[in-house]
């Protein structure tokens, strides 16, 4: 539906521009009239929608092996990601952690059909949340350390290829109700799905994220 009003949107800004050209043009100052106050009610009906939507969605907790959906505001919704493990450490290599180490370790994968066309998450940004609010961006160093240390989640894959990394984030110890959050996306695309009714990413929408209490602590990886 989000796609759908934003094509609705465009296409009848397009219109109006049309009508504003004829107005002018012609001099009629009712068509101008009519056509600007056309694209105000359209504009309050698209305010509604997208903060009704935004204000009605909900907190979704994904748990282990549960898949996020990535669209965008493109027309495709291939991409997705899952949690397939998580586990704690002191120390990873020769790096230990200020507080503990969360690794989690995420899967990207896409339900194109076509093998020969490549799909990629764009740009993926990871963070985790603990209870309190506060929020905890990824160890590079510390991941740089683990097997999957060059993986890149961002990378292409065709049909049904997949990859997997593991993620670092230096958390504090005895953190509770920690939560990650995937999301992707150019700047541009950020602005765009901002005003996209009822997006992950739209003004005040709720977001999904994986559910990280399921962990598996150990003294150190090597």
């Amino acid at each position: 539906m989000g796609v759908l009003l934003m094509l609705m949107t465009i296409g009848g800004l397009i219109a109006a521009a049309v009508l504003l050209a004829i107005s002018l043009v012609t001099g009629k100052k009712w068509l101008m009239k009519f056509t600007l106050g056309g694209v105000a009610v359209w504009f309050a009906f698209y305010a509604v929608m997208l903060i009704g939507a935004s204000l009605f969605s909900t907190e979704k907790l994904l748990s282990i092996n549960e898949p996020k959906e990535y669209c965008g505001f493109y027309l495709d919704c291939h991409m997705h990601t899952a949690v397939t493990g998580v586990r704690s450490a002191k120390t990873i290599g020769d790096k230990t952690a200020t507080g503990e180490f969360a690794i989690v370790n995420v899967k990207v994968f896409s339900d194109a059909k076509n093998p020969n066309i490549a799909f990629r998450l764009l740009e993926p940004l990871a963070e985790v949340i603990d209870a309190s609010g506060s929020r905890f961006t990824r160890d590079a160093a510390a991941e740089s350390l683990l097997p999957t240390g060059t993986v890149n989640l961002g990378a292409d894959i065709k049909g049904r290829e997949t990859l997997e990394k593991e993620i670092v984030f230096d958390v504090p110890s005895a953190s509770r109700g920690l939560k990650l959050l995937i999301t992707e996306g150019y700047g541009i695309d950020k602005w765009i799905e901002a005003v996209l009714v009822n997006d992950e990413d739209s003004i005040l929408h709720k977001r999904a994220y994986f559910k990280l209490s399921e962990q598996t602590k150990t003294a150190g990886v090597k």
